[in-house]
C-alpha cells in the first residue's frame, strides 16, 4: 500500500518533506489531527513492529521520553508497514555533560527492561558466537577474518545480563535534548543486548573503567560493522576491532 496507508490516520493526514537518517526505511514529517510528527515506511513484519510500538509505549508510561507511536483512527499503532510517531523537539548533545546525560538516560533504559522480550527475528551479539544471522546481520557476507575479530569482542560479554539496547546511541542525530529532558529516536535497531553495546560514549561519559570501557568500544564496534556489513561505515567500525 505504501504511503497510501497514511490515510489511516485520517483524511487530514499529509506528508511534509523527507527526513535525512533512514537507511532502512523511508522517513518523513507529517501533519496528523493539526500537529507535526514522524512517519516511518519500511518493510518489518508484524510481530517486529509490534514489539517496537509496544516497548516505546511501556517507556513512555515509565517516564522516558520517546517518540511514542500515534494510533490509526481505528486505535492500531501501525498499518501496512506504516509508524507514526510524535515529534520531538530538541539539539543533539554538544557537550561532555550532555553526553553524561544521554548515559543517564541510557542506564535507565536498561533498568526498566531487563526482562523484557527479544525482538522478533533478532539475535543478541552473544547468540552470533554459535549462529551467523539475525534480521539485519549476515555474518557469511562478511570475511571470515572479520567474523572471528567480532566474535572474540562478543565473547567478553558472556554470561552478562541483558536488557533492551537502543542499537545507535553514539550517532548524535539520535538524540533530542533540551533543558528538562533527553529524547532518543530512531529505535530501529533496539533490540534485547548487553548493556555494553550502548554505552561506549563520547568522553566515556558512561564512567567506565579502562577494562569495561574496551569491552564496551570492542563489542560495539563489531556490531555496527556486522548490522551494516559492507557499507563505507561498516568497514570503518571493522578496522576499529582489534585483529585476533
Amino acid at each position: 500500500m505504501g504511503w497510501d496507508a497514511l490515510a489511516q490516520w485520517g483524511g487530514g493526514a499529509v506528508r511534509i518533506e523527507p527526513l535525512s537518517g533512514g537507511v532502512a526505511n523511508d522517513v518523513w514529517s507529517v501533519r496528523v489531527n493539526g500537529r507535526l510528527a514522524v512517519a516511518r515506511l519500511g518493510t518489518r513484519s508484524h510481530a517486529d513492529l509490534a514489539w517496537e510500538t509496544g516497548l516505546l509505549q511501556y517507556l513512555d508510561r515509565a517516564g522516558l521520553t520517546v517518540p511514542v507511536p500515534i494510533p490509526t483512527t481505528d486505535g492500531r499503532l501501525f498499518a501496512d508497514g506504516l509508524v507514526v510517531m510524535r515529534y520531538l523537539e530538541g539539539g543533539p548533545p554538544e557537550t561532555e555533560a550532555d553526553w553524561r546525560r544521554v548515559a543517564d538516560t541510557l542506564r535507565e533504559l536498561h533498568r526498566l527492561t531487563q526482562t523484557w522480550p527479544q525482538r522478533p527475528g533478532w539475535r543478541s551479539s552473544t547468540d552470533l558466537l554459535h549462529v551467523e544471522t539475525g534480521t539485519r546481520i549476515n555474518l557469511a557476507t562478511m570475511p571470515p577474518e572479520g567474523v572471528a575479530r567480532c566474535r572474540a569482542a562478543w565473547v567478553r560479554l558472556v554470561g552478562r545480563p541483558t536488557c533492551v539496547v537502543h542499537g545507535n546511541p553514539t550517532n548524535p542525530g539520535n538524540i533530542r535534548m533540551t533543558a528538562d529532558r533527553v529524547a532518543l529516536i530512531d529505535w530501529d535497531e533496539s533490540h534485547v543486548d548487553a548493556p555494553d553495546l550502548d554505552l561506549a560514549l563520547p568522553h566515556n561519559a558512561a564512567n567506565l573503567d579502562d577494562v569495561a570501557h574496551d569491552i564496551a568500544a570492542q563489542a560495539s564496534a563489531a556490531w555496527e560493522a556486522a548490522v551494516c556489513w559492507k557499507d563505507d561505515y561498516a568497514v570503518q567500525r571493522l578496522a576499529d576491532v582489534r585483529a585476533v
